[in-house]
């Protein structure tokens, strides 16, 4: 089988004038998709990897016509635009070419994160209370004030439609009405979109990952941040830096999580609940905080439906190599679960 694998890399984003340092670290590099390719051309199949942007010179439609690929491996992030993950599956659509990974809605919506929210609302599941600025002076959610106009718990403040934990540090948490209105200002400035302001659900924060589709999902073992590992002078979130300082041995993670059976359940539920509300398809991972004021009670943070696949390195390939699989069993397990959604292979009896 023909498969194109398609990302976009750090050092063929575009810059500009005003750019946040943080604003390509959602990209990916060639030691991944290098690493994707080899698993790709070890199971057998022919592999190529084309950047993920139709521009010159990458010039993709045409690419994708003359390589007539059966399949897109797709880890496309794009550029701009606030349903950028949409963008290149839109195109594939258009060519009438299969591709892995979520359709364009479910891309387009949890890159949302007010929008995500508002869907698990809906779907009556756990999320903190919340909302979205577009400018600075808008009118505060009553939910977050007290009687005398403080407000009543930290709240968290982010840009609403990015990854990585872009902007997300100990500056994040805002326990004042002045601060919240500075940070806010500060998020609108910076990145150039609404910011979203939610809650701060003090306690842990763990991860689900879960690869297939429907009704038959893999959960990986859940991976917990282990917050007090990194002193007294952590705010207790999942920053940018944690992730991005190219330093396995300085992020701290329990893989599997601590938790008990019956959590571990409930966490499981969620996860499959949000994945089937935003309607993902093959690959997901979500993240939660687990509210210490209320026995462990868990609230959903996000769902990324492109988690990262970086060998021995993306939370999903540790979450992998803690279940015993490792990077080529993970990217083939998604690769599989893809081939028997578009019909292009049989499921595999066991």
């Amino acid at each position: 089988m023909r498969i194109a694998v398609l990302a976009n890399l750090k050092m063929n984003a575009p810059h500009y004038e005003g750019m946040p340092v943080d604003r390509w670290d959602d990209l990916d590099t060639p030691y991944t998709m290098d690493a994707i390719v080899g698993v790709m051309r070890n199971l057998g199949h022919e592999a190529e990897f084309f950047e993920a942007n139709i521009l010159p010179p990458y010039n993709l439609v045409e690419r994708l016509r003359a390589y007539q690929p059966d399949l897109c491996f797709n880890m496309s992030e794009s550029h701009f635009g606030d349903a950028r993950e949409s963008q290149i599956p839109a195109v594939l659509e258009m060519l009438r070419i299969p591709y892995s990974g979520s359709r364009l809605f479910p891309l387009a919506l949890a890159l949302d994160k007010a929008m995500t929210k508002r869907v698990l609302h809906y779907h009556g599941l756990p999320t903190a209370e919340f909302q979205v600025f577009e400018a600075g002076d808008e009118a505060l959610n009553p939910e977050f004030l007290n009687g005398g106009g403080e407000l009543r718990y930290p709240l968290l403040v982010k840009p609403n439609a990015e990854g990585t934990s872009m902007g997300v540090s100990a500056e994040s948490i805002v326990r004042s009405v002045p601060e919240l209105r500075a940070r806010v200002a500060s998020h609108l400035q910076r990145y150039n979109q609404p910011a979203l302001v939610e809650r701060f659900i003090e306690g842990r924060e763990v991860l689900v990952g879960m690869v297939g589709n429907l009704p038959a999902l893999t959960f990986m073992p859940i991976l917990e941040l282990d917050h007090a590992a990194y002193g007294d002078d952590h705010p207790g979130v999942y920053t940018n830096a944690m992730k991005n300082n190219g330093d396995l041995e300085a992020y701290h993670y329990l893989c599997p999580a601590p938790v008990s059976d019956a959590l571990r359940a409930e966490l499981l539920r969620l996860g499959e609940a949000t994945f089937r509300a935003l309607g993902c398809c093959d690959v997901a991972r979500v993240d939660f905080r687990l509210d210490a004021n209320d026995g462990d009670k868990p609230y959903i943070l996000e769902i990324n439906p492109l988690p990262g696949l970086s060998p021995g390195y993306s939370d999903l390939c540790l979450q992998a190599l803690a279940m015993g699989w490792d990077h080529t069993r993970l990217v083939s397990a998604i690769l599989d679960a893809a081939l028997v959604r578009h019909g292009l292979r049989d499921p595999i009896r066991v």
